[in-house]
């Protein structure tokens, strides 16, 4: 479990399991690269990961709803450096029915996860092929597993990022390359708070009897942290997960219905 020498590029890491992915990785002796579309949100995370090992941590600015200008800002950083862990990670889409969702919804979030996601894989890869390791660790949903209700959108294209993440993984596991999907249950991130407002506005019952609600479906009997979800992800970067590719994880309490 030691990452020293090692340098992470993560994704939607101003915040929630995103900022705790890299604060874990870090405390492990990673050295973590930071993007997101926020450049003063970027330069206050940075600030929060742990430096124990002479870490120079650092951040790209990035929207992931201009996939040509991640190509550019990524491609530009890749010249320079090699990136040994490559966290993708992005904002969900918004919530709602499948039948009422615009086509526009579907393209959107097909560029911002699966395009961006695999605009910036392709650029570390070959680095990870020349040094013989890699880690590719997508945050998805458990949604991969079961659709969740009211987020039709998300399914559909959560769904499309993992098997492109078990299509990579095959091509890519005989470079030392593992491709990975942590899939979070309820965790408490802004992404939940905004689930459980838009839950209480459509049902008329205030926002804790939501929450309420979804705990009991869980058997854990409540919301996930990001530093849980997090250790899982500093696991599958570390040398110790070289045998696990191909997989997608719940890390969700026990609430997926299946095995």
């Amino acid at each position: 479990m030691d990452l020293t020498g090692k340098t992470a590029l993560v994704g939607g890491s101003t915040q929630g399991i995103g900022l705790a992915s890299a604060q874990a990785m870090a405390s492990l002796g990673a050295t973590c690269v930071l993007i997101s579309r926020n450049e003063d949100k970027l330069k206050a995370a940075v600030q929060t990961l742990p430096a124990a090992a002479g870490q120079k941590h650092n951040y790209l600015v990035a929207d992931y709803a201009q996939p040509e200008q991640v190509r550019q800002v990524v491609s530009a950083f890749v010249k320079d450096h090699t990136v040994h862990i490559l966290v993708n990670n992005s904002g969900g889409p918004a919530g709602g029915p499948v039948m009422k969702a615009k086509p526009e919804e579907f393209l959107q979030a097909f560029q911002q996860h699966l395009i961006c996601n695999h605009i910036i894989t392709t650029l570390v890869a070959e680095g990870m092929k020349a040094e013989g390791f890699g880690r590719i660790i997508n945050i998805i949903s458990t949604s991969v597993k079961i659709p969740l209700k009211d987020l039709g959108v998300s399914n559909t294209i959560r769904g499309g990022v993992a098997s492109w993440a078990k299509t990579m993984a095959n091509e890519l596991g005989q470079y030392g390359i593992t491709v990975n999907n942590v899939l979070p249950g309820a965790t408490s991130t802004e992404r939940l708070d905004t689930i459980l407002n838009n839950k209480s506005t459509k049902t008329g019952k205030d926002k804790d009897e939501v929450a309420k609600e979804m705990v009991e479906e869980i058997p854990a009997r409540r919301f996930g942290k990001p530093e849980e979800i997090a250790a899982v992800v500093a696991f599958l970067a570390s040398p110790a997960a070289a045998y696990v590719n191909g997989t997608s994880i719940p890390v969700d309490g026990g609430r997926t219905g299946s095995i």
